[in-house]
């Protein structure tokens, strides 16, 4: 019974206070705002429901509509920061999170049944008998051919870019966000395809299986090839990306050349959207990208 009586004096509470969001007064909406933000997003569906209603006019949508935000910014920062520190093993559950700024109700499901479908369909086209040029090849051909993925040309520095089931939906995308397709997929299938942070072009390297296995640490394992996925999965060599330094008139670093870890790749695609976002003049944005990438960085 107590727990009941409990229960509804929340509701009432809640209630109370989303009526309050009409007051003009600053003062009071600040104070209101934040015993709102303390519930967390169990107060999202009301606040959903009061906007619906449209009961107080524009002033009290936009108020709701930046509460609502503000709600669920906080709770991905957390989320982003359990992620690091669990130890930032799975890519794929760190770029969601990035998605998920941007679209909280995006169908998570639908976005992963792409994925599988387009790792069924390559790993259908693999043998034990290939060598590991012949299985990029067949990544190749299944991810560009088949499924029709191109770099995004006209749009480059778009934010969509860096929001992963966007990418999947247009199939165009950043070299990001086309390596991050690409590489997850082969982790996936057990290839030994990662992430290499290279100046103003993501690009990924194929490493030699049984220097992996020996020495069990990614970034210490040899590098057969490099992968180009912005350009349909073209293989080149250290030399290129030597040439490539040259141009840009950068030092030679050994990270490079060297496989980088999940935390860096996802800073490297906030760092992209913040670029994005500062082009478009959407301050705001940038300032809350930039947060994610202070709680990554420390």
């Amino acid at each position: 019974m107590a727990l009941a009586l409990t229960c509804v004096n929340a509701d009432r509470q809640i209630e109370a206070l989303i009526h309050l969001l009409e007051d003009p007064d600053d003062g009071v909406y600040t104070h209101v705002r934040t015993q709102i933000v303390s519930f967390g997003e169990e107060i999202i569906p009301s606040l959903e429901t009061a906007w619906e209603t449209n009961l107080f006019g524009m002033l009290f949508q936009n108020r709701i509509e930046q509460l609502i935000h503000d709600i669920q910014f906080e709770s991905l920062l957390r989320h982003i920061q359990k992620w690091q520190e669990a130890g930032a093993a799975s890519l794929l559950d760190g770029v969601i999170l990035i998605s998920r700024y941007q679209y909280p109700d995006f169908d998570e499901a639908a976005m992963l049944k792409t994925l599988e479908q387009i790792q069924q369909a390559v790993w259908l086209e693999l043998n034990a008998n290939l060598t590991a040029f012949e299985q990029v090849k067949v990544i190749n051909h299944i991810i560009y051919e088949v499924y029709g993925f191109n770099g995004n040309t006209k749009n480059y520095h778009s934010p969509q870019n860096s929001f992963l089931n966007i990418v999947l939906e247009t199939k165009k995308g950043n070299p990001l966000s086309l390596s991050l397709i690409y590489s997850i997929i082969a982790q996936n299938l057990d290839l030994p395809i990662y992430g290499v942070n290279l100046p103003r072009h993501f690009v990924l390297a194929y490493l030699d299986r049984f220097s992996l296995y020996k020495t069990n640490e990614i970034a210490a394992t040899e590098v057969l090839f490099y992968i180009n996925p912005f350009s349909k999965g073209t293989v080149f060599s250290a030399k290129e990306i030597d040439h490539f330094l040259e141009q840009l008139k950068l030092e030679k670093e050994d990270g490079y050349y060297r496989p980088c870890t999940n935390v860096e790749i996802l800073i490297r695609v906030l760092h992209n959207l913040a670029y994005s976002y500062n082009k478009l003049g959407d301050i705001e944005k940038e300032d809350e990208v930039k947060r994610m990438i202070s709680i990554l960085s420390t």
